[in-house]
């Protein structure tokens, strides 16, 4: 366990400069310009929503997924995308810092374990801004193990020590003036939207339900929605739905290159020109599915 203790939040710096909270409280990160690498956009905000356990072809082309499906038809499909292992928790320490970071299940973490780089410090570092929004999490920044249909197994961002912990939000302070997002964010829906415990009708309508309008309004605001799964069922090799949506996102595109976590991981970092963390250093950006 690493030694350090978590950085200090930025608030109170932040607040001297001027900067004010959006109605979905203060992200980190200061803004500046993007400099994204050849071959991938800038979006305004990207934001990335995980679910649960269900394989490719659970979703893609399922009739319980029919929002899942327009999102498909009218943005980017990636036909070869897989997580890294199981159960859950380790794929998510892959996506967001680039390993699993020694996790090999589900147990709760120590806050703060890792001071590893990570796809936040790295935005944080690069004065980009971040937050995350957590469905059922007790109230911002709350490291608790588990909470109802809340889970920390699905939140890696608790294991850095220098993640400040106020940047993970409640679900309830997404922004309704999507314009006031950071950056990039992550969204975690609690045990039951995400497909854990529910079915893919569920989350897909909660998708719909949440997410839609902020789907709609990524298409000319050049924004991007970004869904993905940690894992499959464990029946279909882990090849899992990965679908990209928004104004930088060539309508009814698709890949068939075989891409993981990894590469999700590096094409975010090399849309806003930071470094790279663990086994991003070593993986492609996603292409092949931009607008010109």
């Amino acid at each position: 366990m690493s030694g350090e203790s978590p950085r200090r939040p930025r608030t109170a710096f932040l607040t001297a400069l001027g900067v004010t909270a959006a109605s979905a409280g203060l992200w980190l990160g200061l803004g500046g310009t993007s400099h994204a690498a050849a071959g991938v956009p800038t979006p305004d905000h990207v934001v990335v929503v995980v679910f649960e356990n269900h394989a490719y072809n659970q979703v893609i082309g399922s009739s319980s997924a029919p929002y899942i499906n327009s999102l498909v038809s009218d943005g980017a499909n990636l036909s070869s995308s897989y997580a890294e292992t199981h159960p859950s928790q380790p794929n998510y320490y892959a996506m967001f810092s680039g390993s699993t970071q020694g996790i090999t299940d589900d147990s709760c973490v120590t806050p703060g374990f890792s001071s590893a780089p990570n796809l936040a410090s790295e935005l944080i570092d690069s004065g980009k801004t971040w937050a995350t929004y957590n469905e059922s999490l007790p109230s911002q920044g709350a490291t608790d193990c588990r909470a109802g249909d809340y889970a920390q197994k699905h939140n890696p961002w608790f294991g850095f020590s220098n993640v400040p912990t106020d940047s993970a939000y409640t679900f309830d302070q997404f922004p309704t003036d999507y314009s006031a997002l950071p950056q990039v964010s992550y969204v975690t829906p609690n045990l039951c939207s995400d497909m854990h415990d529910c079915s893919v009708s569920t989350g897909d309508t909660w998708l719909k339900d949440n997410l839609g309008a902020y789907a709609t309004w990524a298409k000319t605001h050049n924004s991007l929605l970004v869904i993905t799964f940690d894992e499959d069922n464990r029946l279909a090799g882990n090849k899992i739905p990965t679908v990209f949506y928004g104004q930088p996102v060539a309508p009814g595109s698709s890949s068939s290159t075989t891409y993981n976590h990894y590469n999700l991981l590096r094409t975010i970092e090399d849309m806003y020109g930071t470094a790279h963390a663990g086994q991003a250093a070593n993986s492609d950006d996603i292409t092949g599915i931009w607008a010109s």
